[in-house]
Formats: C-alpha cells, sequence, structure tokens
C-alpha cells in the first residue's frame, strides 16, 4: 500500500527550507566561529600513497556548533614511553548551507568538509585535524539533510606549511618549524631541552655503520697476511 498522497512529510520543499533556516540560526547562537583550513598536496609519493608536500593554504571563517559540549573526547592527556601526549577529540557541527555559502561558492570542487584538513578554533587556539566528516547525524528530517560532523582530534604539526593570507593562523607554528634547521646544533638553538648533540657525541662511540658491522656494533678487523 502507498503512502498518503495527501501528507507530504518528506518531499515539501518550503519545510525542508524552514527547518535549514532554524538549524542555521541555532548554531549562530549557540555555536563558536572558526577557520576552516584546507589543505593541498604539492607532491604525491605513488608508491607509498601519501603526499610528501602538504600545504594549507586557504581559511574560510564559519560558524560551528560544538556538539561535545562536555569537553573534549578521546584518550586525553597522559604520559606514554614517548612522553606527554594530548589526545584531546572534538566534534563540530556545521550547517549544509553555511559550509555551501563560505567555502563551496569560493571553491566549486569542495563540496563538503574533507579529512584531512584543519578546523581552527580562536576562542582556545587550538587546531583540530579532521578525521571523519558523518553527513547523516541528523537522519532525513522532512527528507533532506541539514549539517555535517566533522569529528576531529587535535592536531600534531609536521612541518606542514600554511599560507592561508591569516597571519595568526600562518605564524601559529613558526616557533616549531625545522625546515630550516640544516644540522643537530641548529636544532639544539630551536629547541633547548632536547639533547640531540649528546646523543650524536655518544653514538659516534659505538656506531659503527660500515660494509663489515651490518649491526652497528664496534668490532676489530684484522687483515689476513
Amino acid at each position: 500500500m502507498a503512502t498518503n498522497v495527501f501528507f507530504q512529510n518528506y518531499d515539501f520543499f518550503n519545510e525542508q527550507q524552514l527547518i535549514d533556516d532554524l538549524v542555521i540560526e541555532s548554531i549562530a547562537i549557540f555555536g563558536v566561529d572558526t577557520y576552516y583550513v584546507t589543505k593541498s598536496v604539492e607532491a604525491v609519493d605513488n608508491i607509498q600513497n601519501e603526499a610528501s608536500i602538504a600545504v594549507f593554504d586557504n581559511a574560510y571563517q564559519m560558524e560551528m556548533y560544538v556538539k561535545s559540549v562536555d569537553g573534549f573526547q578521546g584518550e586525553g592527556d597522559f604520559l606514554s614511553k614517548f612522553g606527554l601526549q594530548i589526545r584531546d577529540q572534538v566534534t563540530f557541527t556545521v550547517a549544509m548551507r553555511t559550509f555551501e555559502r563560505y567555502a563551496t561558492r569560493v571553491r566549486p570542487e569542495l563540496m563538503r568538509p574533507r579529512e584531512g584538513d584543519i578546523v581552527y578554533m580562536p576562542m582556545n587556539r587550538k587546531f583540530f585535524k579532521v578525521m571523519f566528516v558523518e553527513h547523516e547525524s541528523v537522519f532525513y528530517q522532512t527528507g533532506s539533510l541539514q549539517v555535517f560532523d566533522i569529528k576531529c582530534e587535535l592536531y600534531e604539526y609536521s612541518n606542514e606549511r600554511f599560507s592561508t593570507g591569516i597571519p595568526f593562523i600562518d605564524s601559529a607554528f613558526v616557533p616549531f618549524s625545522t625546515t630550516s634547521i640544516d644540522n643537530l646544533s641548529d636544532l639544539f638553538d630551536a629547541d633547548p631541552i632536547a639533547k640531540n648533540v649528546f646523543y650524536e657525541y655518544a653514538g659516534n662511540t659505538f656506531i659503527d655503520f660500515t660494509e663489515i658491522d651490518p649491526f652497528s656494533e664496534t668490532i676489530t678487523y684484522t687483515a689476513n697476511t
């Protein structure tokens, strides 16, 4: 039996538009200002299937709702054998029409938030990497979708370049960049806590990468006479 033709519960444009307007207004009231920073790839390693040069080149300001209102999710802050690790996670909600207005109209190929991009939240001055984008978090109200859920985790800087034209974003990781460092002494100047020079000198006393010593153990080789 077909559904009642006198009730258009899932195919009524005016009601869909009304819900879109209410969602956008709610996020504008209860949300926060963010910058959506896009990443472009300038070189691709086809063997390892990864980007060898990544540049964050554009930033679009838009409002998003912080869905994890009770605080950051994830594993939080903890000490491991690698030192202090901060693995905060957060979920942002952005209206589809809002993303289209600020991002898609500028870059038509950017139809939705992409994994690998960054969301910068000025309120706490933190960068969050987009890990997954859920487009069906609110399941077809009146037959349409209204929002994207952007699941992010705290961004770990790895010498990526920032060239968005926004000074406080482009300069955020300059003190931690090592792209202009030529040797370990320069790295020691950039990070006074690092002991790279000490480890290099200590390693030279027992590490020997030679053809006769493939396991890096110092041995004595006596030629046959």
